[in-house]
C-alpha cells in the first residue's frame, strides 16, 4: 500500500532577523522541512504527525521565545509532485571552492577541481540551502575521510554520505532516517551520483540507536536538532566511546548548553564552524 505524503504547511510572517531563530525552535519541535523567503518561513510537517496537541506545543514554544506567536497561516497540502515543487525554487549552490551542489536540469559549470553533487530533493532536509547542511559539508571537507567507517544519522537527501564518498572515503557508509520519503530520496540521489557502498535504512535515531551502533564506526554525522542530540549523544558515547561525532542543527545561542553536554560526556571540541545563527561542532573523545 502506498504511503500518503500529505503535509501540513505553517507559513509564518517574520522579520528577516527572526527567521533563523524561528526555524531553530520549530526544528526542536520535530519539524524538518522548511522553505525560506523574504519575511516568510514555510514549515512542513507530515499530516500523520499533526494534531491539536502538536499545534499547542508549537505555539507555546514560539510564545515563550518571542513573547507571542508570530502571525501564521495553516493549510493542508495534499500529496503532489514534491520534486516539481522544490525544483521551482532551488538553484545550484556553491558550498566552497571544492564543492558544488546542483539539481537535475540546472546548468552550472563547476570550477576546476570542484566536486559536483547532484541533489534532487523531495520533501527531504539537506539541499545545501540551509546553513546546517553547508556547515556539515565544510566540516567534512576538512576531515581525513579515507578508511573511515561512517554513520550518517538523519540522512535526509543523503547529501552528507554522498559528499563523504566523493571526497575520498573508501569504506562502507551507513545512512539512516526515520522518514520513508527521505530514505527513498537518499537512495535515488546516491544512484544519480554514481556512488556505491552506501546503505540507507529506515531506522529511528532514538528507538533503533542501540541496534545501529552494534556496528563499529570511525565517524558519526548527526545534522539533527538540539533535543535529539541531547537524548542520543549519551548513548553514542556509551556504545561508541572512541568515535568522533560531527554535529549540527544547533543554534549559536545553545553553544553554552552544547559545551556543558560535551564536557559531561568527556568529549573535547576539535573544531567549530559558524554561519548565520547556526553552528557545527566536531566532538572528539577527550582520552
Amino acid at each position: 500500500m502506498a504511503t500518503s505524503h500529505d503535509y501540513i504547511e505553517l507559513a509564518f510572517s517574520l522579520p528577516p532577523e527572526l527567521i533563523e531563530p524561528c526555524l531553530g525552535l520549530l526544528s526542536g519541535e520535530g519539524i524538518e522541512y522548511f522553505q525560506e523567503e523574504q519575511n516568510k518561513l514555510y514549515a512542513y510537517l507530515p499530516d500523520s504527525l499533526w494534531s491539536e496537541e502538536k499545534k499547542q506545543d508549537i505555539m507555546k514554544t514560539l510564545a515563550a521565545s518571542f513573547g507571542s506567536v508570530p502571525p501564521f497561516t495553516l493549510k493542508h497540502m495534499a500529496d503532489r509532485n514534491w520534486n516539481a515543487e522544490w525544483e521551482a525554487h532551488l538553484q545550484p549552490i556553491e558550498i566552497s571552492d571544492r564543492l558544488l551542489i546542483v539539481q537535475q536540469n540546472k546548468d552550472r559549470v563547476p570550477k576546476p577541481g570542484q566536486t559536483v553533487i547532484e541533489i534532487n530533493p523531495k520533501m527531504s532536509f539537506g539541499t545545501g540551502y540551509h546553513a546546517t547542511t553547508r556547515l556539515m559539508l565544510r566540516q567534512i571537507e576538512n576531515i581525513d575521510l579515507e578508511n573511515k567507517r561512517i554513520l550518517d544519522i538523519g540522512t535526509g537527501t543523503g547529501v552528507l554520505a554522498i559528499a563523504c564518498r566523493k571526497l575520498g572515503n573508501n569504506r562502507p557508509i551507513r545512512a539512516v532516517d526515520n522518514n520513508d520519503w527521505a530514505v527513498e530520496n537518499a537512495r535515488e540521489n546516491i544512484k544519480e551520483n554514481l556512488v556505491e557502498n552506501i546503505r540507507v535504512d529506515m531506522l529511528d535515531a532514538e528507538d533503533d540507536l542501540d541496534a545501529i551502533l552494534e556496528e563499529r564506526y570511525d565517524l558519526i554525522l548527526a545534522n539533527i536538532n538540539r533535543n535529539v542530540i541531547d537524548r542520543i549523544l549519551p548513548a553514542i558515547k556509551n556504545k561508541a566511546p572512541d568515535c568522533p561525532v560531527l554535529l549540527s542543527g544547533i543554534m549559536t545561542y545553545d553553544e553554552s548548553w552544547l559545551k556543558k553536554l560535551l564536557e559531561r560526556l568527556e568529549y573535547r571540541i576539535a573544531d567549530t564552524l559558524y554561519e548565520d545563527e547556526w553552528l557545527s561542532c566536531l566532538a572528539a573523545p577527550s582520552s
